[in-house]
């Protein structure tokens, strides 16, 4: 800063990036170590969606129970939410690399038990360990790479973990692939999970400590060692500088435990402001429906009329690959356009695009093939699903009728047509092989349908647009919105925040679609969704560009969208 201005690189933006870390390659290997924790991430989110579709077939307690499915996915998101909280402490406590090193443990740990599980209630039990990891990993790695970035190029650096977790569901969908035909199936797709684990806490022995946790815990001349390495010589004093009034003020506010602490956080007009935004778009992330997609991505094309396992996972890995493009597009632009502005043009595509797929949901089932009494007796009487014949009304049967909640029945499609009347069939194995060796299609999840394509595509665009914005953006705003002092619980907190909307969204998905069905179910996305994007435009201030100690001042005089002061504040520090 200089006479109260805020200074900054004159190109703020991923080229930038790239000259620094080429210049530096020091930044780019404490980036890319770290930002492994976000590749472990999104393997989990991935990887679980294709192997339920062969958890199912395996065990026909999860094929029948809905509540068992979304527990399998959930009870990872479960175990998140105490690994956040966890977290948050060890970080403060102990620092951001050994959490990051703990996190590795925990979730090798887990894939082993997946893999070798003899039952659902072991898959179960493995997910929260895995859980337990991903949570630790979700909050730290974006804070470690934040503290150990130049602030010119911080939003860039934080990206790269948007982009591993990313490219870790992307990477979860070519293994899940990989091993549709290898025996074994969804235990090779959960144990190798633990690769990654190996591998980052075999990087992390060989890096440092955040500088910034250092210098707080009274390790000046390591931290001033590590700054030498990130910053030009005469930065590394004015670092050295900040990281000292940082740390003298918090001198002067003694904190205590940790629920001392939290009520310190609360009566902080900063750092509870900083909450208010942090919260804000961790719980808005997960309430535009992203894990839904994430999680059971397979399943909801199925219920678009794709009824191929490996037809369902081909076409999921087109949505995870423009995900990882979309991290890529965050990259280049987080710096130049800002957060706020990528958060909000991102949920206003969002709530489009959810409100297509609902609209192209709800023509797919009033659309759907009828039921042929014809057809259905062709198997015989005893593959007649019961609902079906004691029904009063089976005369006005369609496909969903066949496939809805509690009717124990699947759908055998036209022999002649996929896209007329077919059979309504008892949901076992034996009736599934007869309706296939019929060189017919067996559906359980979806019904044939013309318009499936265009689910296909907006589900692509909701990808789009979801991913440069709030796909990473709020990662980044979490990592530096709080003071020094306040981050690592700020940031736990938020993550838990995070963590609990995502369990509460993957647990009630499948449901909501029993009972909403996928059209109802999209629009009451998109109904959070706005209500998400309202919340973020009167809470959530611009970041771009500023050092930490500029951000708390900016939080100390508040925020409001309208307010003059904020937008020349950030217009000043445009021209500088």
């Amino acid at each position: 800063m200089v006479d109260g201005a805020i200074s900054r690189a004159d190109k703020t933006e991923f080229t930038e990036c790239w000259k620094t870390s080429w210049k530096t390659p020091y930044i780019m290997k404490l980036a890319l170590s770290a930002g492994m924790g976000g590749l472990l991430f999104g393997y989990d989110t991935g990887v679980i969606s294709g192997a339920l579709l062969y958890i199912r077939e395996d065990f026909d307690d999860v094929d029948r129970k809905t509540w068992l499915q979304e527990t399998i996915v959930s009870m990872a998101v479960a175990g998140a939410i105490i690994g956040a909280a966890v977290g948050g402490w060890i970080n403060d406590k102990y620092g951001r690399k050994i959490s990051i090193m703990t996190a590795d443990v925990l979730f090798f740990v887990g894939a082993i038990i997946m893999a070798f599980a003899p039952s659902p209630g072991v898959i179960i039990f493995g997910r929260i360990f895995v859980g337990f990891g991903v949570g630790m990993a979700s909050m730290t790695s974006p804070l470690y790479i934040s503290e150990a970035s130049p602030h010119r190029i911080r939003g860039a650096l934080v990206s790269t973990n948007g982009l591993l977790i990313t490219g870790g569901q992307f990477l979860s969908y070519l293994i899940n692939l990989a091993f549709v035909h290898v025996t074994g199936t969804w235990r090779w797709m959960l144990g190798i999970a633990g690769l990654p684990a190996l591998i980052q806490f075999i990087l992390m022995m060989s890096l440092p400590e955040s500088p910034r946790w250092l210098y707080r815990n009274g390790k000046e001349d390591e931290a001033k060692a590590i700054l030498a390495k990130i910053y030009s010589t005469e930065e590394v004093e004015d670092e050295i500088q900040a990281l000292r009034t940082s740390v003298e003020q918090e001198k002067n506010e003694r904190i205590g435990g940790t629920f001392t602490q939290l009520k310190s956080a609360w009566k902080n007009d900063v750092v509870r402001r900083g909450l208010y935004a942090g919260i804000t778009v961790q719980v808005a992330q997960q309430f535009v429906g992203i894990n839904t997609v994430m999680y059971y991505s397979p399943t909801i094309i199925q219920f678009a009329g794709f009824a191929s396992n490996k037809t369902a996972l081909a076409l999921s890995l087109i949505t995870s690959g423009l995900n990882a493009i979309g991290s890529i597009v965050s990259m280049c632009f987080v710096d130049r356009y800002g957060r706020r502005r990528l958060m909000i043009v991102s949920m206003i595509g969002i709530i489009s695009c959810l409100v297509v797929l609902s609209i192209v949901f709800f023509q797919a089932s009033v659309t759907a093939p009828k039921i042929s009494s014809t057809e259905t007796a062709y198997f015989g009487a005893n593959s007649t699903c019961q609902a079906y014949t004691g029904a009063p009304d089976s005369s006005s049967w369609g496909c969903m009728s066949c496939l809805a909640k509690d009717t124990d029945c699947a759908y055998c499609s036209a022999s002649d047509n996929l896209y007329n009347a077919g059979a309504c069939l008892a949901a076992n194995d034996v009736v599934r092989g007869a309706c296939r060796s019929a060189n017919r299609t067996w559906y359980t999840n979806g019904c044939p349908s013309k318009i499936g394509f265009l689910a296909v595509i907006f589900l692509g665009l909701y990808i789009i647009v979801y991913s440069p914005g709030m796909g990473t953006v709020p990662w980044i705003v979490n990592s530096e919105i709080y003071p020094l002092k306040y981050r690592g619980l700020g940031g736990g907190i938020a993550a838990v925040s995070n963590w609990s909307s995502n369990l509460l969204v993957s647990e009630t998905f499948l449901t909501l679609v029993e009972h909403l069905g996928s059209s109802g179910t999209f629009l009451l996305f998109a109904g959070f969704s706005l209500i998400g994007l309202i919340f973020i435009f009167f809470l959530v201030p611009e970041t771009k560009g500023l050092p930490f100690e500029e951000v708390e001042k900016m939080l100390e005089k508040g925020y409001s969208p309208f307010k003059k002061k904020n937008k020349e504040s950030l217009e000043t520090s445009d021209n500088i």
